[in-house]
């Protein structure tokens, strides 16, 4: 795929409509450690999710499928966690080729789905997990894998594990009805109420806890729900959301409700085009970088081996996140351009060393600024 002017070139793909912030992205800040590792058992695991997939016809159909396998979910599960343990690697790859699937469902931007039917459906999911043969969910493929997934993840997971693993899926669900209130009411959040809701919407706590578990990771609770490590966690989320948000830009910008994302929430605000927000976005996202690093360094510092190992997988989620969406046919070849996905399709991302935004203060947000609180010498280079 060749990027020519300000569109996109897809073989048999729309070539006339452009992104409204370009298709090629703003350098991205990350001086965290870029090896482009993936897991080494990456191809076997893919298979096999790919067979559990089949066999309960996750997907109606072939075009169904091909767009499910552009999401590159065995990509992301193994580049987001590439030294981890194979098993629980392999049960957050099918959740996360599930959550996919139904995610389109969920979206807040779909004018077709109502409030009241995401909360209905997130409640029985919920129950499906929690208490296995509650029978809350109506009889479909979805709700067969899901029962299957459900004894999986009850397989490999502690009830701490579990009971984290919980929380994470309610908190995705919590902010995707969230959203669909706001896109049902044609409301668009200000821009403190989206930041503190990013963390949720990206479903970071669902995927970390994951990440966690492969890796061998295990905080103390004291640890883990300190307000420091709470802080480099939620700061995780949102660099990640906000890629995202780059990323998957002109997947949505077809939706006659805007999509809610840090660009469109800062061009409502502002009273600017997206291409006008893109970069005061961006410059929030690299601000949020600094602080990640400072604060990453400032828990190293004690030299305990867990939290290292912990501060690893969050540089892990970050990192892998960014290479694994730049290839992914989903976001560089979207559905609303494209009859079918685009093999080979990238966005060409580079990467730049300072970033676009200096700044090492808190920004004006109330609702992340308590981030930059935990740092021990706030005025540290």
């Amino acid at each position: 795929m060749t990027v020519t002017s300000d569109v996109r070139t897809t073989p048999g793909g729309d070539r006339s409509r452009p992104s409204p912030i370009g298709w090629q992205l703003p350098p991205f800040y990350c001086p965290i450690t870029l090896t482009g590792d993936i897991h080494p058992r990456h191809a076997e695991l893919e298979r096999r999710a790919l067979e559990w997939i089949d066999s309960y016809g996750l997907y109606p159909d072939a075009t169904e499928r091909a767009w499910g396998l552009a999401t590159h979910s065995a990509e992301f599960s193994c580049r987001i966690i590439p030294h981890g343990e194979p098993e629980p690697l392999l049960v957050f790859m099918m959740w996360n080729y599930w959550a996919h699937a139904v995610d389109d469902w969920l979206d807040s931007g779909s004018n077709a789905t109502a409030t009241g039917k995401v909360v209905d459906t997130s409640i029985r999911l919920l129950r499906a997990l929690e208490y296995p043969g509650s029978s809350m969910m109506p009889p479909s493929p979805y709700t067969d894998a899901l029962h299957d997934l459900v004894g999986r993840t009850r397989a490999v997971l502690s009830p701490w594990q579990l009971r984290r693993f919980t929380d994470g899926v309610r908190d995705w669900l919590f902010a995707s009805s969230w959203q669909t209130a706001n896109a049902e009411r044609g409301v668009m959040p200000s821009l403190n109420d989206f930041a503190a809701m990013a963390v949720s919407i990206n479903g970071t706590r669902f995927s970390l806890t994951w990440g966690e578990v492969a890796n061998g990771v295990d905080l103390p609770p004291d640890v883990q729900c300190s307000p420091a490590v709470q802080a480099l966690t939620d700061a995780a989320g949102f660099l990640v959301g906000t890629d995202n948000d780059l990323f998957s830009y002109a997947k949505e910008d077809h939706l006659e409700i805007p999509e809610q994302n840090l660009i469109n929430v800062i061009a409502h605000e502002r009273g600017c085009t997206p291409a006008e927000a893109l970069t005061e976005a961006v410059g929030l996202r690299d601000r949020t970088m600094t602080l990640y690093l400072r604060l990453r360094d400032q828990l190293a510092a004690d030299g305990d081996p867990m939290m290292r190992r912990y501060l690893d997988t969050l540089g892990d989620y970050i990192a892998g996140c960014i290479v694994w969406q730049n290839n992914a046919p989903r976001f560089a070849s979207p559905r609303n351009r494209n009859p079918l996905p685009v093999p080979g399709s990238s966005f060409h991302i580079t990467y730049r060393d300072t970033p676009s935004d200096p700044s090492t203060d808190a920004p004006a947000l109330p609702a992340i600024a308590w981030w930059w609180d935990q740092l021990t010498s706030p005025d540290a280079p």
